[in-house]
């Protein structure tokens, strides 16, 4: 186990170079900077639930793309708190079940499966997966001929609305790779293309968020492009991409339909760095809003860092991006400007903030810091991986005759650390020499 981890890490540093440089070090914020706010984000948030309640049920999908960000953010916070928050404040508390009601089939309620199936991944209790398999056998055994147009509450069926391809599709994806059953991919990769078929405009390279507005228009006579509906997709993208097989058959047309919004989307940036909630009219929504500027900040930055978008052309206005998301956050970590729950572009303030707006900061935040540490001066000398349940030690990791040390700086939080420091379950930490 050790060595595997070992190998993890030394792998994770080849990649890591494969991608494509450019000269943006001034405007880079350091991977310690970036930690820092994502922290300070994260833990308001837990903090404001501990106080004050769930504003929404905990498994449905506004906490369900809340989880999203936080599973990405433990990855890196070497803190089992965030963990231990998704297993005892949900996932123990329901018996690891989805919804078992008329919703149970709509994506919205197995949001929450993308959660289930990383936890299975790390800890491998059968009981985390065994409902949403469930799920998923029956979405597979179902024939899906159905009309996308939004009528008969089709949605409680079929993924009819372009938000549907962020809820759905990453937590098949991620069962699939977790139970290592193909076939939870296949059906996702199905549905993802019925949809698409029915919502993409080919044109403008976006999503319709659901057939009512087909010939709706927004004031200066541009069609309607919902900025957070077309950031859930662009999540949704990633979320699949990040669990397939760089062999699937189909992931080259996953690969281009992510390079065509990509592309269409950075056309749109304002110049405050953000999107505003109206895609082709942003005059009549004025103010920046950070849900979907935080998905098409973590995007496009994962283009970048896995070779999919050249970092010459997109980094500049990622990170611009990087910058007007962290200066929508409070002095207290509350994360202002998203979006108030909806279907269609609407206006926005400082004092608004949403769980799926955390998710949205937290996955850009993460893919921000693969990118900044890409420059010179923030590379990391090693990178180890804690792939299993269970802690373990930096020493242990550090199992090459190579590695002499017997301290290190955490790249992320400054911390010196030494051979005898843990390493908490489904960690990776970056250290310096």
């Amino acid at each position: 186990m050790i060595r595997l981890a070992f190998l993890m890490s030394i792998m994770i540093i080849f990649n890591a170079c494969k991608v494509r440089h450019a000269n943006f070090s001034e405007e880079s914020p350091s991977p310690e900077s970036v930690y820092t706010i994502m922290k300070k984000v994260a833990d308001w948030q837990l903090n404001s639930i501990s106080r004050k309640g769930w504003r929404h049920p905990e498994r449905d999908w506004t906490n369900g793309a809340l989880y999203a960000g936080l599973l990405k953010f433990a990855e890196v916070a070497n803190d089992p708190i965030y963990y231990g928050f998704m297993q005892e404040k949900v996932g123990k508390k329901f018996d690891w079940k989805l919804y078992n009601t008329d919703m149970r089939y709509h994506a919205d309620f197995y949001c929450v499966g993308l959660m289930y199936s990383r936890m299975y991944a790390l800890y491998k209790d059968p009981k985390m997966v065994a409902d949403f398999k469930l799920l998923g056998d029956t979405l597979i055994a179902r024939p899906h001929t159905e009309s996308l147009e939004n009528k008969n509450r089709v949605d409680k069926r079929e993924w009819s609305w372009c938000d549907a391809l962020f809820m759905a599709p990453p937590a098949l994806a991620a069962l699939s790779k977790a139970t290592e059953e193909i076939k939870y991919l296949d059906i996702c990769t199905q549905l993802w293309w019925k949809t698409s078929d029915y919502l993409y405009d080919k044109e403008e390279s976006l999503f319709y968020r659901d057939s009512r507005y087909f010939k709706q228009k927004e004031k200066n006579g541009r069609r309607v492009f919902w900025s957070r509906g077309n950031g859930w997709v662009m999540g949704g993208l990633v979320g699949v991409l990040q669990s397939m097989p760089a062999d699937y058959p189909s992931r080259p047309r996953f690969n281009q339909q992510f390079k065509e919004m990509a592309k269409k989307v950075a056309s749109l940036q304002q110049p405050d760095g953000t999107w505003h909630a109206s895609l082709l009219d942003p005059a009549s929504f004025p103010v920046k809003e950070t849900s979907g500027t935080g998905f098409y900040c973590y995007a496009l930055a994962w283009g970048i860092n896995n070779g999919l978008l050249d970092a010459q052309t997109y980094a500049p206005g990622v990170l611009k991006a990087w910058k007007a998301l962290t200066d929508c956050v409070h002095p207290d970590g509350k994360l202002g400007f998203v979006q108030k729950i909806g279907d269609s572009p609407a206006s926005v303030g400082y004092e608004d903030t949403e769980v799926y707006g955390v998710c949205a900061f937290l996955l850009a935040g993460t893919e921000i810091m693969k990118l900044s540490m890409q420059q010179k001066n923030f590379k990391a000398d090693l990178v180890l991986t804690n792939p299993k349940a269970g802690t373990t030690t930096v020493g242990a990791l550090l199992n090459a005759p190579e590695n002499k040390n017997d301290s290190y700086r955490n790249l992320l939080t400054g911390l010196i650390v030494n051979k005898e420091t843990t390493v908490n379950t489904g960690t990776t930490i970056y250290l310096k020499n």
